[in-house]
């Protein structure tokens, strides 16, 4: 909402920057040379004005884009933790399948071979 009213408000400026000339050379009690100074004055200010602005935007622009910079960089190390867990956890779970189906094979083998002797310890 300020970059509409700063907008507005800078062609107001150039608005009246170019009816004060129009009225300033109509009206003015000044001879032509000093009226073209004031004039050339006025442009300068005028293009100094713009200038500064211009240095304004630039620089808010530039916050912008590191703020969105800061914000991705953000993302992206949490989206990136995530993974890492998802990864971890389907690791340790397919480990934890892994060990139960050795156990299983290990426990079916004893059984169908009808041996009675003890399982070994595990460790």
């Amino acid at each position: 909402m300020s970059d509409e009213q700063g907008s507005s408000g800078f062609s107001w400026f150039l608005a009246g920057l170019g009816v004060g000339a129009i009225l300033g050379v109509l009206f003015a009690p000044k001879p032509g040379r000093d009226t073209r100074q004031d004039l050339v004055s006025g442009a300068r200010e005028g293009k100094e004005y713009l200038r500064q602005r211009s240095r304004e935007a630039a620089d808010q622009v530039n916050q912008y884009v590191d703020r969105s910079k800061e914000y991705m960089d953000k993302g992206r190390a949490q989206w990136e933790e995530f993974v890492n867990r998802g990864r971890r956890f389907v690791n340790d779970q397919s480990e934890r399948v892994s060990a139960a189906v050795d156990a299983g094979k290990e426990a079916y083998q004893q059984s169908s071979s009808g041996a009675t002797e003890e399982p070994p310890a595990q460790a």
